[in-house]
């Protein structure tokens, strides 16, 4: 998967701001391919017609409004998805690494799912509050923001119903990070030179490389999960899921028996449509956001380049240089009160 560096010049608090942010523009601006892709998952009527039709169906009967539904909730999850996952990569990270503090490709990738499935678990209740906003008429809803969807579905259905389809998210996992790292084992013959000789531009090539393969393997496993969040009694035709089931194994099987095998990747065409301005608008304003930090922290000259301060030390982390400056600051107080008393 395409991933942000980590600079040390920031804190971690900055680190976090800027990614957060730059997720929250990221997916809001790419947030109509994200509903296109879900309700297509879900087999609602607005997707019957094709990609392009889709958008003109969801602008008719529910308006521009329609094209945002579910974004604000996705954008939440981002914070303690971010949190508990990088939390839980770092310490599984931690255990495998060997005496030198290396850690293989292959196990690098897998402690990634593992955290993915970690976060997955504590975020899903807003996963499943996400795709019922969007698969609801906002002219006619049933849900009116997060909390009421997340209280009506636990009042209504139970607290198992908001972790309907978690299974398939473990399952996912799986061929998730083989295509993941089928990708990265293969970068050097790809691009003719060892990975830490890449360029950035190359790192996000490789990146959205990486999540297309991956996410093609394991979109299967996305859109049985979203059929089983979406079906309800509350929502009109129940969620408006194109077949009727019971259960993970039977939603299959029933998706296969009468819409056939490739069903199981409707919406996929939004869904690697997406790939590229997501993670070329994640990218640019995590760049942006950081250098406006850089230049708090007095690294560079201004927040609209990357050129760097004369004098100041790169390699030292933000509260270093505080210090630094602080030290440099007090020795020169020192000397012009030296030099004032000898002139007394």
């Amino acid at each position: 998967m395409a991933t942000i560096k980590k600079d040390d010049r920031l804190t971690s608090s900055q680190s976090f701001s800027c990614v957060g942010f730059a997720g929250f523009f990221s997916k809001t601006a790419t947030s109509p391919l994200e509903v296109v892709k879900i309700k297509s998952q879900v087999g609602t009527f607005h997707c019957k017609r094709g990609f392009w039709s889709s958008f003109l169906l969801i602008y008719q009967n529910e308006g521009l409004r329609g094209f945002w539904k579910g974004n604000l909730v996705s954008c939440l999850r981002l914070f303690p998805y971010s949190a508990v996952h990088l939390t839980t990569y770092k310490k599984i990270v931690h255990l495998h690494m060997d005496e030198l503090g290396y850690i293989s490709q292959l196990r690098a990738i897998l402690a990634g799912g593992l955290a993915g499935i970690a976060a997955a678990l504590v975020t899903y209740p807003l996963e499943v509050a996400e795709t019922r906003l969007i698969v609801q008429n906002c002219r006619e809803p049933t849900y009116i923001g997060v909390v009421h969807t997340l209280a009506n579905v636990y009042q209504r259905e139970g607290l198992l119903a908001l972790y309907r389809g978690f299974s398939l998210t473990v399952l996912g996992a799986f061929p998730f990070s083989i295509g993941c790292y089928a990708v990265y084992m293969n970068l050097d013959k790809l691009w003719q030179e060892p990975p830490f000789r890449f360029t950035s531009l190359q790192n996000f090539i490789s990146g959205c490389v990486a999540a297309g393969v991956a996410q093609t393997l394991s979109y299967p496993f996305e859109t049985v999960k979203r059929k089983m969040q979406a079906q309800s009694a509350s929502l009109p035709h129940f969620g408006g899921a194109d077949v009727h089931f019971n259960g993970m194994m039977d939603c299959f099987i029933q998706v296969v028996k009468n819409k056939g095998i490739l069903s199981l990747w409707n919406g996929f065409t939004a869904s690697t449509v997406k790939i590229v301005p997501y993670f070329g608008l994640l990218f640019t304003c995590f760049e942006m956001c950081k250098q406006v930090c850089l230049y708090r922290n007095g690294y560079i000259v201004s927040p609209l380049s990357y050129k760097l301060a004369p004098g100041v030390d790169q390699s030292l982390g933000p509260h270093e240089l505080e210090e630094v400056k602080r030290y440099l600051k007090n020795r020169n107080f020192q000397s012009q009160q030296s030099s004032f008393g000898n002139r007394w």
